[in-house]
């Protein structure tokens, strides 16, 4: 089994940065893309941004292009999203989640991911 954890969320004002973190345990050897999903109050999850096993490949939607940034660091089994320039639409529960392909392809839809955290709070005040 493989455990995800998110950290790094909390209260910011509108145009301020915060950086969360995914830190995987487990049988990681097992998981190889990640992303980044998030649910607003009163609104489905949505995918926002995924990456590769590799980091090679990165997707973002149009909504997070330009201030959002995934990177990961697999020596310490952590994914991170860099968000910058955050707006109150921004305010959600961040999950992230890992899939089992070794794939170069980045994976938008939630029923693709295997292994999801228990979500940490981004609330972006105006």
């Amino acid at each position: 089994q493989v455990q995800l954890v998110e950290s790094g969320g909390g209260l910011v004002q509108a145009g301020g940065s915060l950086r969360l973190s995914c830190a995987a345990s487990g049988r990681t050897s097992t998981i190889y893309g990640t992303g980044w999903f998030r649910q607003a109050p009163g609104k489905e999850r949505e995918f926002i941004t995924g990456i590769n096993w590799g980091g090679g490949s990165t997707y973002y939607v149009d909504s997070v292009r330009g201030r959002f940034t995934i990177s990961r660091d697999n020596a310490k089994n952590t994914v991170y999203l860099q968000m910058n320039s955050l707006k109150p639409e921004d305010t959600a529960v961040y999950y992230c989640a890992a899939d089992v392909f070794r794939s170069s392809v980045v994976r938008v839809l939630d029923y693709q991911y295997n292994y999801w955290g228990q979500g940490t709070q981004v609330t972006v005040s105006s």
